[in-house]
């Protein structure tokens, strides 16, 4: 990725982190939650790797098509089971791995053989704008999601404490994996 590596480290940490939770999530629970949590783990370590600065870590030649073959292959699995969230996110990695392969001068290129009016080098502006709206819509909404409602409930008075601030549970941390995920993409298109 581009920009400045205290960045690019600052995401592979937040990443790696929620990756590592997932997946260790990904252990206990219904069925259904284990395989979304191994995927978002799966995801999240995979935005992890992507997103190593190439100042620290040189990334081999062929890294860009691994990325965008792994994503892929996610955004499809995840279309087939209707997570369509999980969808774009994947399709967003492989366009990220795209423009990272593609180099900046057949960028312009690129936008006069095809319908893209205009291209800048870390890519279609009008799809990476439409992408950081979509995570920026993404991220409030979930984030608003976190914030338990004031007042009592059915079972009581509202709960004090951080515990409160992202839900119930392990449930509320997952969501706040999810939103943490999202503001990564967001730096990563950013960054792009």
């Amino acid at each position: 990725m581009h920009g400045s590596p205290w960045v690019g480290w600052l995401l592979v940490l937040l990443c790696a982190g929620a990756g590592a939770y997932c997946l260790a999530r990904a252990r206990s629970g219904p069925a259904a939650q284990r395989v979304e949590a191994r995927g978002e783990g799966l995801m999240a370590l995979g935005m992890a790797a992507m997103a190593l600065p190439a100042s620290a870590v040189a990334p081999p030649a062929w890294s860009p098509w691994l990325f965008a073959t792994a994503f892929g292959a996610a955004g499809l699995w995840a279309l087939l089971r209707r997570h369509l969230h999980h969808a774009v996110g994947a399709w967003a990695m492989v366009y990220m791995a795209v423009a990272m392969m593609v180099p900046a001068e057949h960028m312009g290129q690129m936008g006069r053989m095809g319908r893209m009016a205009h291209s800048a080098p870390g890519g279609v502006p009008l799809l990476t704008g439409l992408l950081l709206a979509y995570y920026t819509v993404y991220v409030i909404g979930a984030g608003v999601r976190l914030v338990p409602a004031a007042g009592p409930t059915a079972e009581g008075p509202v709960a004090d404490g951080p515990a409160a601030a992202v839900g119930a549970g392990p449930a509320g941390v997952l969501r706040a994996c999810r939103v943490t995920m999202g503001i990564g993409m967001l730096a990563m298109l950013l960054a792009l």
